[in-house]
């Protein structure tokens, strides 16, 4: 995708909040004509995500995954397909799609699988779960006390007392 492309898209996103959705949406649908389908299906998703419609997004994102959206944008699917499957009463599924999610390389959105996958749990009931993975998520960031945060985490995942 061009610089130029890109620049258009952040420039868009940055105008969310100052636009109606139905400008947001109509704009979104015109700058994207020109990305390859996997793309533009995603950055449409997102977009129906931002303005309140969690069922097209899904849809979206669900065809962007299966067109083969590479890099950044897959992860970021993947997540975001699994927050709006939160959202619309599926947090099994949200689950499976984070878990799987987990085991990808490293990078910087794995506080972001962390943060919806400990809230899928959560959903299910399975608060100390989701908690562990959290504090284990945010050990990695500390400056200090991260041994003792990630010890903490570990001990939420042993049977209460």
């Amino acid at each position: 995708m061009s610089v130029d492309l890109e620049a258009s898209l952040a420039a868009l996103w940055g105008q969310l909040d100052s636009l109606s959705d139905t400008e947001f949406l109509a704009q979104m649908q015109t700058l994207t004509e020109k990305l390859p389908r996997a793309e533009r299906l995603f950055e449409r998703g997102a977009a129906q995500d931002s303005t309140g419609h969690p069922e097209q997004a899904a849809a979206l994102y669900q065809e962007a995954l299966a067109e083969g959206v590479t890099g950044e944008r897959r992860r970021r699917a993947v997540i975001q397909l699994a927050s709006s499957l939160r959202n619309l009463g599926q947090p099994e599924e949200a689950l499976a799609l984070l878990t799987a999610e987990a085991g990808q390389p490293s990078d910087a959105l794995d506080g972001a699988v962390a943060t919806f996958l400990a809230l899928a749990l959560a959903d299910l009931g399975r608060e100390r779960e989701g908690l562990a993975v959290a504090l284990s998520a945010l050990a990695r960031t500390l400056p200090r006390y991260n041994r003792s945060a990630a010890r903490y985490a570990q001990e939420l995942l042993r049977p209460a007392h």
